[in-house]
């Protein structure tokens, strides 16, 4: 298979992430789908491919793998800079990777799959339980987010001024993620707001899990 080729799953917010960068990008893909809940991500074909077993994992046309969400984004910003997906100065990069890294660091490794399967497994959480899990490692970081956008000044249209960062695709996938487990938005409206301006742009819509071959 040549060209980009993408390991990734339609709900995986990951995932969701890498997508939207690459259509912002105007890149072409092979899409290939494991499917999580089925226990394709430990499947030996795609252990061969990311031995780790997590989605998504970018492979290059030279065969490279990149997994790891952030750092497939911010090559391909590198590689492909335009439209560019993090500021040009220092402070406007630091900004944009804080807000990325408040969703892709402190809520999303406590509500990825693996550890809410764990949950159940382990602990006996029910849906009802697990769904609290999920909301409540949302709004421990939602709520000072929100605060940060709406009184720092360097929000615009989008988490930082008037043009799509790295900031709004993890804001976007983390958003989709929340409307499954009963998350309450209307707390939100500066984060509901750059949802909404983001959701007009077509890479994003293209990109969203119900778009994609294998949603459900």
């Amino acid at each position: 298979m040549s060209g980009l080729v993408l390991h990734n799953y339609f709900r995986s917010s990951t995932s969701y992430r890498v997508r939207i960068a690459l259509k912002l990008k105007g890149l072409d893909y092979a899409y290939v789908a494991h499917h999580l809940r089925h226990g394709g991500q430990r499947a030996p074909e795609f252990l061969a491919v990311n031995p780790q077993g997590l989605v998504p994992a970018l492979v290059l046309e030279d065969g490279t793998m990149l997994s790891q969400s952030l750092a497939i984004c911010e090559y391909l910003d590198e590689v492909h800079p335009e439209p560019p997906l993090l500021p040009a100065d220092p402070h406007g990069r630091a900004r944009v990777r804080m807000i990325s890294q408040m969703i892709g660091c402190d809520i999303h490794p406590v509500n990825n799959l693996r550890v809410l399967n764990m949950l159940r497994s382990r602990f006996g959480a029910d849906d009802a339980a697990v769904a609290e899990w999920f909301r409540h490692w949302v709004d421990a970081t939602f709520e000072p987010l929100e605060a940060i956008l709406t009184s720092d000044g360097k929000a615009g249209r989008y988490s930082h001024g008037d043009s799509v960062t790295l900031a709004d695709l993890c804001l976007v996938a983390q958003v989709a993620n929340n409307g499954r487990f009963g998350v309450d938005m209307s707390r939100y409206p500066t984060i509901g707001r750059i949802y909404e301006a983001c959701m007009e742009i077509p890479a994003f819509v293209e990109a969203a899990p119900g778009r994609q071959p294998d949603a459900e």
